[in-house]
């Protein structure tokens, strides 16, 4: 998913369904992996009483999945589990379906159920991850994150997870840092559904939404990126972010500070005068 304005609703689950079937590797950092495959827009996936006749049952619940129909989708998922009970993605595809209709504590018995059928699957571990941020549990969600990390440290998809969490835990130094380091791994991870060819879920709800884009904004600037920089420090100013004229005295934004767009962004807001 490609966003060309980064919204920040209560509650926001990302995910890629278009994942690696049953016998693909999904632990094994050492063995080339194809490429990854892009999420299909909603909006291209057949209509609701069109299914090829040439699925398999993992790709007739993907597709359900596609269209948003999380409960058939669970249910084709609990299915592939009942046939094969050790296998680790289809019990991670149940907890995401389940996941999205707000069953959190049946999607967290599935994520752990599937890392204890893989300990090496760092989608899982992050999932687990994410309902332990929901739940504003950010202690648990750090750890789970760092966990998955320790998997899987070139996916930005992780640290972007492990920065939010730092950020809601008011951690907001390691916050930044985290943020800087999935931005180097994928300068996209914060516009776009940020996933490799597994199932990993990303909850981008936060609170002081104006904190937060001034951290997005310094994270860019560390990363030289001005343009994304002022874009997150206009959706600051817009958020009415009280601290926005730190950027003065903070080192990050010292090569930003004779730009024209750096004035625009300190200049007093202007109300429209009523007639």
């Amino acid at each position: 998913m490609t966003f060309s304005r980064l919204a920040i609703p209560t509650v926001l689950l990302l995910f890629v369904v278009i994942v690696p079937s049953s016998g693909q590797s999904t632990d094994d950092k050492s063995e080339p992996s194809a490429p990854p495959v892009p999420a299909q827009p909603v909006s291209q996936a057949p209509p609701s009483n069109t299914v090829p006749a040439s699925l398999t049952p993992e790709e007739l619940a993907d597709l359900l999945m596609i269209r948003k129909e999380y409960r058939e989708a669970a249910e084709k998922y609990k299915e592939l589990t009942r046939q094969d009970p050790h296998n680790a993605v289809y019990m991670n595809k149940l907890g995401i379906a389940l996941h999205q209709q707000m069953d959190l504590k049946g999607a967290l018995k599935c994520y752990e159920r599937a890392v204890k059928l893989n300990p090496h699957y760092a989608d899982a571990q992050n999932n687990i991850g994410t309902i332990w941020y929901q739940r504003k549990k950010y202690g648990k969600a750090i750890r789970a994150y760092k966990k998955a990390i320790k998997l899987r440290d070139d996916m930005a998809v992780l640290y972007a997870n492990l920065g939010y969490a730092y950020f809601g835990d008011k951690k907001y130094e390691e916050a930044i840092g985290t943020f800087r380091h999935a931005l180097e791994l994928d300068p996209l991870v914060m516009e776009h559904n940020a996933s490799r060819e597994g199932s990993v879920l990303q909850d981008r709800s936060v609170g002081d939404r104006g904190r937060f884009f001034y951290l997005l904004a310094k994270s860019f600037a560390e990363t030289g990126n001005f343009d994304r920089s002022f874009f997150y420090l206009r959706k600051a100013k817009d958020d009415g972010y009280k601290s926005l004229n730190d950027v003065k005295s903070d080192p990050a934004f010292a090569a930003m500070m004779k730009l024209p767009d750096m004035q625009e962004v300190l200049a007093p807001p202007t109300f429209p005068l009523n007639p």
